[in-house]
C-alpha cells in the first residue's frame, strides 16, 4: 500500500525526499548482518513509502542498489519516481600523478558500473588531503563532464568538505554547479550552524546530514538509560563514536535532560518520537537538503517512523526551539568546532 507523500526539496534537476536511506551498514557486519535477500526486501518498502533516494557506496552498496534498481525496471509499472542514488568517489590516497580528464571519467565509469545504470544521480566527492590541489581541477573536469552529457551526471555534490573549501570549489567551478555537502549535524553536533551555514548561503549549497540520531543515541531508547561503557558494553562502532561526542558536549546528565526534553517535545505533537523532534530540528535549518539516516536494513525496521518527521504538518514551534536552545545553552556544543575542528575534520 502506498504512502502519502513525503516532504521534498529541489537538488537541481532532482526532487528528492528530505529524508534519505544511507547504506553505510554494509560496509561491515559490526553493524549487524542480514541476507542480500532482505536487505532488498527492505529497500523496497522503503521505496513504497516514499523513501525514493539511496545513499553510499561502501561495501556492497552499490552493487545491491543497482541490483534493486534493475529488478524494480522490469516491473510493468513504477509506483513510485524511479529510486535515485547518491554515491560517493572517495581520494583518500594521494597521488603524485595529476589527475587527468580520462582518469576523471573512468572513476565516473566505475560508479555507473558499480550501481548498473547509464547516469549517476549524484556523484558526490571526497578528497582526504587538501594540500593537494589536483582536486580543483577535478571538479573541473567533472563540470566538463556534466555539460557536455556523454557520461550522465545529473548532479555534482562533496563529502565532509569544510567551509573554506567548500567556497573555494564554488568559487572555482561557478554558479550552481556545486549542489551539495555531506557533513555530520545534529543537536550534538552543532558545528555547520557557524562558518559552512554562511558559505552555503553564499553559494546555494544544501547539506546532506548524516549522525543526525548520534547512532541512535538521540531516541527513546536512551532515554533513562545509564551511560554506556565503550569497551565493556555491545554498542556500536558508529555509537561509540558519537558516544565521544556527546561526552564533549556535555555530561551525560545533560544529555538526559536533552531528552527528556525532546519526549515532551513530541508528546505534545501527538506522540511522536524523539527521533522525530531530533530530525526535524536539523530539516528546520534553511541550509540542510536532507537528512541521511543510517537504515540497518534487515536488522532494525525505522520507515514508518522516520515517514512521521516528513509526512505530517509537524514543524516545531518557537516554544519548542527555545526549550532545546535552553538546553543547548548550557553544553560545550558551541566549542566543538573548536575542539574537533571545521565540518569534516575529524576524518583528516
Amino acid at each position: 500500500m502506498l504512502q502519502p507523500p513525503l516532504e521534498t526539496v529541489n537538488l537541481g534537476p532532482l526532487t528528492v525526499p528530505r529524508i534519505w536511506i544511507g547504506l553505510w551498514q554494509l560496509s561491515s557486519p559490526a553493524w549487524g548482518t542480514a541476507p542480500v535477500s532482505k536487505v532488498k526486501s527492505e529497500m523496497n518498502q522503503h521505496y513504497l513509502h516514499g523513501f525514493t533516494t539511496f545513499a553510499d557506496h561502501y561495501g556492497s552498496a552499490e552493487l545491491i542498489f543497482g541490483q534493486f534498481r534493475r529488478a524494480l525496471f522490469r516491473r510493468p509499472s513504477l509506483p513510485l519516481h524511479p529510486p535515485l542514488c547518491a554515491t560517493k568517489w572517495c581520494i583518500f590516497t594521494e597521488s603524485h600523478i595529476p589527475y587527468s580528464r580520462s582518469r576523471v571519467e573512468d572513476a565516473v565509469r566505475e560508479r555507473m558500473r558499480r550501481t548498473m545504470g547509464d547516469t549517476i544521480d549524484i556523484l558526490q566527492v571526497h578528497w582526504q588531503h587538501y594540500d593537494n590541489l589536483d582536486y580543483l581541477n577535478v571538479f573541473r573536469y567533472l563540470v566538463d563532464i556534466k555539460r557536455d552529457g556523454k557520461l550522465k551526471v545529473r548532479a555534482l555534490g562533496l563529502v565532509n568538505f569544510d567551509s573554506h573549501h567548500v567556497n573555494e570549489i564554488c568559487e572555482t567551478i561557478g554558479p550552481g554547479e556545486l549542489l551539495t555537502n555531506q557533513v555530520q549535524f545534529s543537536l550534538i553536533d552543532v558545528r555547520p550552524l557557524y562558518r559552512m551555514a554562511i558559505v552555503c548561503k553564499k553559494h546555494g549549497v544544501k547539506l546532506l546530514t548524516y549522525g543526525t540520531l548520534c547512532g541512535g543515541f538521540l531516541s527513546d531508547f536512551w532515554l533513562g538509560k545509564p551511560q554506556p561503557d565503550s569497551y565493556k558494553d555491545k554498542i556500536t562502532p558508529s555509537q561509540r563514536k558519537y558516544l565521544d561526542v556527546i561526552n564533549g558536549w556535555g555530561t551525560w546528565d545533560l544529555f538526559q535532560t536533552l531528552l527528556t526534553s525532546l519526549r515532551t517535545i513530541a508528546d505534545r505533537h501527538g506522540g511522536l518520537s524523539i527521533a522525530n523532534v531530533a530530525t526535524r530540528w536539523v530539516l528546520d535549518h534553511p541550509f540542510v537538503g536532507a537528512v541521511i539516516v543510517g537504515a540497518r536494513l534487515g536488522v532494525a525496521q525505522h520507515c514508518e517512523d522516520n515517514a512521521q518527521t516528513i509526512t505530517t504538518s509537524f514543524h516545531l514551534t518557537a516554544e519548542d526551539n527555545q526549550i532545546i536552545l535552553n538546553i543547548l545553552a548550557q553544553s560545550n556544543g558551541g566549542r566543538l568546532i573548536h575542539m574537533m575542528g571545521d565540518c569534516g575534520a575529524e576524518y583528516r
